[in-house]
């Protein structure tokens, strides 16, 4: 008989389950689901704009509930537009956290992220509870569906965004644009190196 160890080891299982998580293998406690994704085609998609041009504007869905709209951020703040394909797979699931522990490397050079992938808004939200509190917006671009993605052309033909990463300065001008290798996470500092040329551009315009 398994006695009062083991019932105990039935109880956290059956809370695991009730809560939506698994076990993992070692007991250590709950695991966040993650879809093994295979190796995937770099890029699927024609990207419509360069460095130089103006934004698209867009109005999308955040998982807070509110409505989040790019041009409001016009003369306050830099932003950086992060695009990820989908919910729950390995890189994505790496990549925003990773932005979520550099709050102060964006801070310092006056810089807002938002988060952009094609999912709804359910699947966004569960995925991104699983982080931790995220203290940028997570959009929605599931409808009509890649809409934003496709008006920055990167939308793949599966229906997924590019992994692709815009920097807009505060006079709604793209200046940095990375469509990266969908199955790689962008290097942080090359992202900071970007946003530190455009705070430099900046500061030379204000002196002038």
């Amino acid at each position: 008989m398994c006695g009062g160890r083991c019932r105990w080891k039935m109880i956290v299982l059956l809370i695991c389950c009730l809560m939506g998580g698994a076990v993992s293998a070692s007991g250590a406690g709950p695991v966040q689901a993650v879809f093994p994704v295979p190796h995937l085609s770099p890029q699927d998609s024609n990207l419509r704009i360069q460095v130089g041009d103006r934004a698209p504007d867009f109005t999308l869905p955040a998982i807070t509930g509110d409505l989040i709209t790019l041009s409001a951020y016009q003369g306050k703040k830099n932003v950086v537009l992060s695009f990820v394909p989908a919910a729950f797979t390995p890189v994505c699931s790496a990549q925003w956290p990773m932005y979520n522990m550099a709050e102060d490397l964006f801070s310092r050079y006056d810089a807002v992220v938002l988060g952009i992938a094609t999912d709804n808004i359910p699947s966004l939200y569960a995925w991104t509870r699983g982080m931790g509190t995220l203290w940028f917006p997570v959009l929605s671009d599931f409808w009509p569906h890649g809409m934003v993605a496709k008006d920055y052309g990167v939308l793949r033909t599966n229906g997924t965004a590019e992994r692709a990463l815009f920097i807009i300065d505060k006079t709604g001008v793209i200046r940095y644009v990375d469509v990266h290798d969908i199955n790689e996470r962008p290097p942080l500092d090359v992202l900071a190196a970007a946003l530190a040329a455009v705070a430099d551009r900046q500061s030379d315009t204000t002196v002038r």
